[in-house]
């Protein structure tokens, strides 16, 4: 796995992409009016994202709660290694899942949840447990929710580059 891109992104870039994360309907010449360029030389920047992978794709963004599911919660899994839930299911057996995460430490996974009342979450926790130990926390606020990624800060950069570079 790679976590750059072949050619690092310089502040053009970083300004489309933050541009692009807070409304991705902007068109190209909206874009080029923004950071004066032609709508070509964006529209050649943003391919070059898109097939780079650092833009993955575009979406709308649905409010849960007012979609029918008001509650979130985040479940630890310690799983049995004989029923493993990323070895032993597929996403269709537990819609109400929308994020996992493979973590180190005591537990294995991180299970981002929504579910639409508290005893929807209860039969939720039921059939996860088949699977091994369950940890559960019920998210009561959320800040920072889908923070647009950002270039890192001038120190981080300056700390990790190796001697020489510029």
């Amino acid at each position: 796995m790679t976590f750059r891109s072949e050619k690092p992104l310089d502040d053009v870039d970083w300004r489309l992409l933050e541009l692009l994360q807070a409304d991705g309907r902007l068109s190209f010449k909206e874009l080029g009016r923004r950071i004066s360029l032609s709508a070509p030389a964006v529209a050649e920047r943003v391919r070059r994202l898109e097939e780079t992978g650092v833009i993955t794709g575009y979406r709308a963004q649905v409010d849960a709660r007012r979609a029918g599911q008001p509650l979130q919660a985040f479940v630890e899994m310690r799983c049995a290694l004989s029923s493993c839930l990323l070895k032993t299911s597929k996403s269709a057996d537990y819609p109400e899942v929308v994020e996992i995460h493979r973590l180190s430490g005591d537990h294995c996974t991180m299970l981002k949840i929504r579910a639409a009342s508290l005893e929807h979450f209860e039969g939720l926790l039921e059939r996860l447990g088949k699977h091994g130990e369950l940890r559960s926390s019920v998210v009561l606020s959320t800040q920072y929710e889908g923070r647009p990624v950002q270039p890192p800060p001038d120190d981080f950069l300056r700390a990790t580059k190796p001697d020489g570079w510029s």
